[in-house]
């Protein structure tokens, strides 16, 4: 069998991952002693073999979803979605952030309910084009983000944020009303950006004392004014993570001191998930790092481009969807090891530590190239359609088996 016919999609994006798998296992590799060491481990060989398997597992995954035609996800979207609901409900109950189970470990809801919602919002602006810019499916919309992402929110502030900023800009890829969607953008940004300066002010040392006594209650909160506060007035001689990280930043310099050589890995438990940009650079140089940047850039780019020639509009939505949050998490862990954000505790997209969030990133990932497939076997024009607009290109209605049942 023909490599191609197992490899089903856009050529340029498998090379994207399959460089971003080389430098996960191998960067995994050089970063994981502290953590195992710290989780009783010992030696670093087992929990890299697990990682390995997990890679593994995802390329299986990937390749699997994109020999399937993408209109079967449709099909699941809206049960998908509400099993999600429920998973976040239950899991914000028990006071924790994801369930323990036997063989897979920790398996985060949230990581599904980035999926699930993906295609939800994605069928739902399918189903609903000839309404796109009225005022009741724009809220209707909304409603259904906003419900997801507070399910989120108090245990992890970063990822709702991350699903909210992908799915709003879903709706504006298709098309829904521009003046009221600017109108609330600007008004999240200053809600947001005032809830976190309270956090802040909460967390600043003229009010310790009375953030302590309420830290029970509030505690996520006081996370995020301690991440906010570290990172607005950051303690040199403090043996951070964020200070760590930069310090091994600027020991790589522009070629880096080689794979292997890290120094500040054995000093960082989050080295292998959160800041592993920052290993990369301590031991590939500056250089890799621009390269990683470059990779995530030309992938969002194609997944823009194949959005743009997909006849179906559920196609369409669930490529800019997926491929816009694969991109934003990638750009929000690269600006936290740099030091221009806050810790997030976002992960570097395929190449962190792997689990939960990679396994269903992969589905994200298979599904973009199911489209790949289906636009590149149709052997359409490449004349780019912007949603609501009219092309030459024959749109079809890939959402045409659900409206039907």
């Amino acid at each position: 069998m023909k490599v191609s016919k197992i490899f089903r999609g856009d050529r340029t994006i498998w090379v994207v991952f399959l460089l971003l798998s080389i430098i996960s296992l191998v960067e995994v590799y050089s970063s994981i002693g502290l953590f195992a060491y710290s989780q009783g481990s010992g030696w670093p060989t087992g929990l890299f073999l697990k990682h390995l398997f997990i890679v593994l597992a995802t390329w299986v995954v990937v390749v699997l979803a994109s020999h399937v035609n993408y209109r079967f996800f449709s099909r699941f979207a809206l049960l998908g979605f509400w099993i999600s609901v429920v998973l976040l409900a239950v899991v914000l109950m028990m006071g924790g952030r994801w369930f323990r189970l036997p063989v897979v470990g920790q398996f985060q809801p949230s990581e599904v309910a980035k999926v699930m919602l993906v295609l939800f919002v994605a069928r739902q602006l399918a189903l609903k084009k000839d309404q796109a810019e009225e005022l009741g499916t724009f809220l209707s919309l909304l409603i259904y983000i906003v419900g997801v992402v507070v399910l989120v929110l108090p245990e992890n502030f970063s990822t709702a944020a991350l699903i909210f900023l992908s799915c709003y800009l879903m709706m504006l890829f298709g098309g829904v009303n521009r003046k009221w969607w600017w109108r609330l953008m600007l008004v999240g940004m200053f809600v947001v950006g005032a809830g976190l300066a309270v956090t802040y002010v909460r967390y600043d040392k003229s009010t310790r004392e009375e953030t302590e006594k309420t830290e029970q209650l509030l505690e996520r909160s006081t996370t995020w004014g301690h991440r906010i506060h570290s990172w607005l007035k950051p303690n040199p001689d403090e043996l951070s993570q964020e200070n760590m990280s930069r310090m091994a930043i600027a020991r790589g310099g522009f070629f880096g001191k080689g794979p292997g050589n890290t120094v500040h890995a054995r000093l960082m438990t989050q080295a292998h998930n959160d800041f592993i940009y920052a290993i990369i650079i301590e031991e590939l140089g500056a250089l890799t790092g621009i390269l990683i940047l470059v990779l995530y850039s030309f992938f969002y780019f194609r997944c823009i481009r194949l959005a743009w020639r997909c006849k179906g509009r559920f196609g369409a939505f669930a490529v800019a969807g997926f491929g816009t949050m694969i991109y934003l998490q990638a750009l929000a862990n690269m600006c936290v090891a740099v030091g221009v954000l806050p810790v997030t505790g976002q992960t570097l997209p395929f190449v962190s530590y792997g689990g939960t969030a990679y396994i269903f990133l992969g589905c994200g990932l298979g599904i973009i190239q199911s489209v790949a497939a289906d636009v590149y076997e149709e052997k359409k024009e490449e004349t780019p359609r912007l949603a609501g607009e009219e092309s030459k290109l024959t749109i079809i209605d890939d959402t045409k088996e659900e409206k039907q049942e």
